[in-house]
């Protein structure tokens, strides 16, 4: 039950060569995401062996360019490699029109549908929901309208002890209402269903904090995450250049992480004036000890929990 987030890019507005824009790929039991699409991310797919062509959702945080040039070549590509199934995009209204700008200039058109979502940067919404997984989106504090993507597998049923199944001689019916949480009588007994199942898998989350300045607003929608993702375009030193670009240094989304009890803290988005992020992790780890750097290429997977 794979729940994997690859960074395919860490950098902040100008790329350098150790760091391309932002871009992440996110395959959650085989439902493949893409969140954001800066500059080159289909090269930065192919290299870190990503499935490419599998994607059928892509997440749009906001439209400075570093998060979502790359979007018009890859969408190309797929199209060039035949590709015919619909693809979902969750976007601010403009990128659809820059799409249509886009068909209408080159004269051609995607073989396949693109369903588009526009996003609301007023509330917390459910963008996305299947039998195993919910997409939200929240509003950040940006310059330009920006939302943040939170992933939530949904609770799994109860298991079976399986000892049970054969001492009770239990039906293929009984056996369903357990694992749904409910109480059943067979062969004249009444059965508790907390005395022949289990918990079932704890569900996991990833909370993707796109480019954003310090605001504690958004803890609410991020409570007990088991990983999140946060911008930190900056160190403590340039906290008035921080606030100034609606940015956020690595202290502070440390502190995010660490009000919002969060089990995990990615941080990235990293200025290009900064050779190193060494520092970076030290800031962020007097607050917030389970910090991570990111690097363009970085894999990341939230195991199974009970």
């Amino acid at each position: 039950m794979k729940f994997e987030l690859t960074i395919l890019g860490c950098g902040g507005a100008i790329p350098t060569l150790e760091r391309k824009p932002t871009s992440q790929y996110l395959n959650i039991q085989d439902r493949h995401f893409l969140i954001d699409c800066g500059e080159g991310t289909q090269i930065q797919l192919r290299k870190f062996n990503c499935k490419f062509s599998k994607i059928d959702h892509i997440f749009i945080s906001h439209l400075h360019g570093d998060h979502f040039l790359g979007i018009f070549g890859y969408l190309s590509s797929l199209n060039l490699l035949g590709r015919n199934n619909d693809i979902h995009i969750y976007a601010p209204e403009n990128l659809n029109n820059l799409l249509e700008a886009h068909h209408s200039i080159s004269g051609k058109k995607f073989n396949f549908n693109i369903i588009f979502k526009s996003l609301n940067f007023s509330k917390f919404e459910k963008i996305f929901n299947d039998k195993i997984l919910e997409v939200y989106s929240f509003p950040v504090n940006h310059s330009v309208p920006t939302c943040g993507f939170l992933f939530k597998e949904k609770s799994t049923e109860r298991r079976m002890i399986k000892e049970k199944i054969k001492e009770l001689k239990l039906n293929i019916e009984s056996i369903k209402k357990f694992k749904n949480s409910e109480n059943c009588t067979v062969n004249g007994k009444f059965i508790n269903y907390e005395d022949v199942t289990t918990l079932g898998n704890k569900p996991r989350s990833y909370a993707y904090c796109a480019d954003s300045q310090y605001d504690e607003n958004i803890i609410s929608y991020l409570k007990n995450v088991d990983l999140i993702y946060h911008e930190s375009t900056f160190l403590e030193d340039k906290i008035d250049k921080a606030i100034k670009t609606k940015h956020s240094t690595a202290k502070q989304a440390a502190t995010i992480a660490l009000k919002a009890n969060a089990k995990q803290l990615i941080i990235g988005h990293f200025s290009a004036r900064y050779d190193s992020v060494n520092q970076f992790l030290n800031e962020a780890n007097e607050v917030f000890s389970e910090t991570i750097t990111a690097y363009d290429g970085y894999n990341h997977q939230i195991k199974v929990g009970n």
